[in-house]
């Protein structure tokens, strides 16, 4: 029987108990869960989704409240990991589904076990590099994906279905060189057109999921909500794209992405060590307590010397506050962290 909670979507005629047992055997992973993540988490928790993974390598800070929907100021004081606190408040709005907070930073080593078994990956990344490399993996293993973006007061999503539909790289061959593209600390960033944009790409999720095949867009949707600008871009396949065509899918491979990743809305480098590391956090603090400000819980250990920030993480993943210069951030991860 269909949990009374669902009772104003199963009325749709689009939906119906059918296909309200079909987004409850659903299985989607969410990649990236700040401002538009956030917003396609908690749509597809309350769709009632059968099982949710949400990846993330970032905790929660003042900055987010402004528009990612998931957190409160006691995850800001408390150092809560957006995936942690993201996977608590959507239990505790629906408690008959699963769902999976995993903290970690999506890379070429984890990316293939992080969507395995998903229906469906959603994108709530804020860079392109990540991106790219959900495209190879959902490519690779044939797995539905859908690309959403915001920045300003405008936003753009895409569904991927690999081998029928244009994938990221048909659209865009490269990624952007840096600092060409609008970034939210370059261009800032409206609350409601985060809340637009993501909506719809959860809409084009639920449409995967339900097989609503007529009333699906293929097309890249792009949308201004300060001007009330809308348009689908109606695209092909690259014959030529060296992914979806030619099944090249080099940024799978372990080593070819950045292992220093400036951050957006941030003055910050994250340092991935090439090797995963086991840190024990406890012992961390203690060693770095005498050098600088230290907090620390189960998930992070903030530190803080002179005018940088660094936030370390279990896998030795830091974030490096304070700089842009990765040199500098290399300089300060080896000089306090030493893995």
């Amino acid at each position: 029987m269909i949990p009374e909670r669902y009772a104003r979507q199963v009325v749709l005629p689009m939906v119906g108990e059918a296909g309200q047992r079909k987004l409850l055997e659903s299985r989607v992973t969410v990649v990236g869960c700040g401002a538009t993540g956030t917003v396609i988490a908690n749509h597809l928790a309350r769709a009632g989704v059968g099982y949710l993974r949400i990846v993330d390598r970032d905790w929660v800070e003042w900055n987010n409240l402004q528009r990612q929907l998931l957190y409160d100021e006691d995850d800001v004081r408390n150092n809560v990991p957006k995936a942690s606190a993201a996977a608590a408040r959507l239990r505790a709005v629906n408690s008959e589904i699963s769902i999976d907070g995993v903290v970690a930073d999506v890379n070429a080593g984890n990316i293939r076990e992080l969507i395995a078994g998903a229906d469906l990956v959603m994108d709530g990344t804020d860079n392109f590099e990540t991106r790219y490399l959900v495209n190879d993996a959902c490519v690779e293993a044939g797995t539905p994906w859908v690309y959403c973006g915001a920045v300003s007061t405008y936003g753009m999503t895409l569904l991927v279905r690999p081998g029928e539909t244009p994938c990221l790289r048909c659209l865009f061959p490269d990624p952007p060189p840096p600092g060409t593209s609008a970034t939210c600390d370059t261009a800032g960033v409206l609350g409601p057109a985060v809340s637009v944009i993501a909506s719809l790409a959860a809409t084009q999720g639920l449409k995967w999921l339900l097989g609503a095949e007529d009333a699906r867009t293929d097309g890249l949707v792009q949308l201004d909500v300060w001007d009330l600008s809308w348009h689908v871009f109606n695209l092909k396949r690259g014959e030529d794209c060296p992914c979806c065509a030619q099944r090249q899918f080099p940024y799978l491979e372990v080593g070819a992405a950045s292992h220093a990743t400036s951050l957006c809305g941030r003055n910050a480098i994250q340092i991935t060590p090439t090797r995963p590391a086991t840190l024990d956090l406890a012992a961390m603090a203690e060693r770095l307590r005498p050098l600088g400000e230290v907090t620390v819980n189960p998930f992070l250990l903030k530190f803080r010397v002179g005018e940088h920030g660094i936030t370390l993480f279990p896998d030795g993943r830091a974030v490096i506050q304070g700089t842009t210069e990765e040199s500098i951030a290399r300089g300060l991860y080896a000089r306090y962290v030493g893995v």
